[in-house]
């Protein structure tokens, strides 16, 4: 039994017959019929788009023995052998089993001798980016000045993996992947001559699956006409080769914009239940959503997207229905919810997750619709203009006041004096109104260092963790002037945070916490492993000196009309 696979039957035979590579073609015919044929080419692209197969025409070509305006003749004694693979005078080497320095030497002496029957003795390496770096080096000499009657071809495809030095010698060939319609009607046109009868939905199937190979369509075709005897449709197709219908990533894709968890869950407990490699469905379902996005991003998503006629109604009705931010927000859910697969043993958890993501985050309005309704509250006047205050309430508010306290310790957070009995007349100082005041470097500062201490601790640690472990073992602070004085009981506590550095970190961020001019220093006390001692933050008087001097514990002797008689100050922590 001789059976002759599809592939190998309708292997293009001449330059008319190559699908979806005209610009490649074209070059060549012109270089043949103006003699300007380079000594060295090489033909890269994707598998099964017809490099080997235009490396073999151009052979045949060469060595034709009939004189036609457009060779090759496929007739003569040199055509027919080359297509035979019987050809003396062409060598096709595969680069990947004959990568080593000792073939190429040999190679080497072999086209020292002349041509036995034509004009060439053509060499042809496949997969040449195979070949070892000794090979390519012992091949570049002879790549730079061949013999006159050798030609060098190369297909590959990772062009990158060659070196520059073969590139710079040969005359380069990029093969592009071939379109949609052009593998539609070519696959069309076999089932005509195969007299298969075979839907058009069944061979956009088997197109879209090709992914712009040829070579991989004519293996799915030939698979396709062994499964059924007659009137083959999408759904053989499916079957045969493991694929989800359509319909499915339509109908997911619907449930998952509109919000319907369980039937998103329902979808995918069919999928799972059939079979389906989850992380195959996953990647075809984000090509879906992109191809919506192309359809609602551009005027001609058709030059854009291989797909029938009729699946590009549907995409462009969701991309109608749908807004452009809602669409990139669930591709990028998706797009996360595939990494996170490649590394998971439950990939179907992992996407459960995924789609509870993407609808959790809900439906995201466009910026203009924002815009367009705030202009709408604005005209009606539901909102009050800029530089406007909204409509006040049945009671006035009194207004706001402090207590004018003159102390080089900074001010208490405003709001403690707002729930305080008014001071009298003369030590009041109403608060002008401003639209949107700016932090005063120069002015008391909003916070209390001692009060939000703790908060500037958990600022810290947003932005530099370690950091913050490093002032929680502190054991006071204070703030003198434009100076906050950090104190540690042992050195070892702050050595990284004495380092330049870390202190003008830590100074930025004091600075941007507490809103005001700040240089923190830092001072050790002297029982630890040694540095500057400080007494005034030893002295316990002193301490007591510092706390009746403290702004809130002089207003709230006003407001009482009492003076301090003790001070007690509790253990230390750390």
């Amino acid at each position: 039994m001789s059976y002759l696979v599809l592939a190998r039957k309708y292997r293009p035979q001449s330059f008319d017959q190559v699908v979806g590579q005209q610009a490649v073609v074209r070059t060549l015919r012109n270089a043949l019929s103006r003699q300007r044929v380079s000594h060295a080419m090489i033909f890269s692209g994707v598998r099964g788009v017809g490099k080997t197969t235009l490396a073999r025409i151009m052979a045949k070509a060469l060595c034709c023995e009939t004189k036609t305006p457009d060779p090759p003749c496929n007739q003569c004694t040199s055509c027919l052998e080359i297509t035979a693979g019987t050809a003396i005078d062409l060598h096709e080497i595969d680069g990947a089993s004959n990568r080593g320095i000792q073939e190429i030497r040999e190679l080497k002496e072999n086209i020292r001798f002349l041509p036995t029957r034509g004009h060439y003795k053509i060499i042809i390496i496949d997969e040449v980016h195979m070949l070892t770096p000794e090979a390519f080096n012992a091949l570049l000499k002879t790549l730079e000045e061949p013999p006159d009657h050798v030609i060098f071809m190369f297909a590959t495809t990772e062009l990158h993996k060659i070196p520059v030095t073969i590139l710079s010698r040969c005359q380069r060939y990029e093969l592009k992947r071939i379109p949609f319609a052009d593998l539609f009607a070519f696959f069309s046109k076999i089932a005509k001559s195969e007299e298969v009868n075979i839907s058009d939905a069944a061979l956009e199937l088997i197109a879209l699956e090709a992914e712009g190979s040829v070579r991989d369509g004519l293996s799915l075709l030939d698979q396709i006409f062994s499964f059924a005897d007659d009137n083959m449709t999408d759904k053989d197709v499916r079957e045969v080769l493991g694929l989800v219908d359509r319909q499915v990533f339509t109908s997911l894709a619907t449930a998952l914009l509109a919000g319907e968890l369980a039937a998103c869950l329902e979808i995918l407990e069919q999928i799972y239940g059939a079979g389906v490699d989850l992380k195959r469905f996953t990647t075809d379902l984000l090509s879906f959503i992109r191809a919506i996005i192309v359809c609602k991003t551009t005027k001609n998503p058709e030059n854009l997207l291989d797909v029938s006629d009729r699946e590009l109604d549907t995409l462009k009705a969701f991309a109608a229905a749908n807004s452009a931010e809602t669409l990139y927000r669930f591709f990028d859910i998706l797009l996360k919810g595939i990494e996170e697969m490649q590394f998971s043993p439950h990939p179907r958890m992992v996407l459960e997750m995924t789609f509870i993501k993407a609808l959790q985050t809900g439906q995201i309005v466009p910026v203009s619709e924002l815009i367009g309704r705030i202009d709408g509250l604005l005209k009606n006047g539901e909102v009050a203009g800029p530089g406007k205050l909204a409509a006040p309430s049945a009671l006035p508010a009194a207004p706001l006041v402090v207590e004018s306290v003159t102390s080089s310790e900074p001010v208490a957070d405003l709001s403690v004096a707002e729930s305080r009995p008014m001071m009298p007349e003369a030590k009041k100082k109403a608060i002008p109104v401003v639209d949107n005041p700016g932090p005063d470097l120069d002015s008391p500062s909003l916070r209390d260092v001692r009060q939000d201490w703790d908060e500037f601790v958990e600022y810290v640690k947003d932005r530099k963790p370690w950091m913050s472990h490093i002032i929680r073992l502190c054991s006071g602070v204070r703030q003198e002037g434009v100076d906050l004085v950090l104190k540690f009981d042992d050195r070892s506590d702050c050595m990284v945070l004495q380092q330049s550095e870390n202190i003008k970190f830590i100074t930025e961020f004091a600075q941007d916490f507490f809103q005001q001019e700040m240089h923190v220093k830092i001072k050790i006390r002297g029982g630890g492993t040694g540095g500057e001692h400080d007494e005034a933050m030893d002295d316990p008087h002193e301490e007591r000196r510092s706390l009746a001097n403290d702004p809130l514990v002089q207003i709230a002797s006003e407001i009482f009309g009492g003076q301090v008689s003790g001070i007690r100050t509790g253990p230390r922590s750390r």
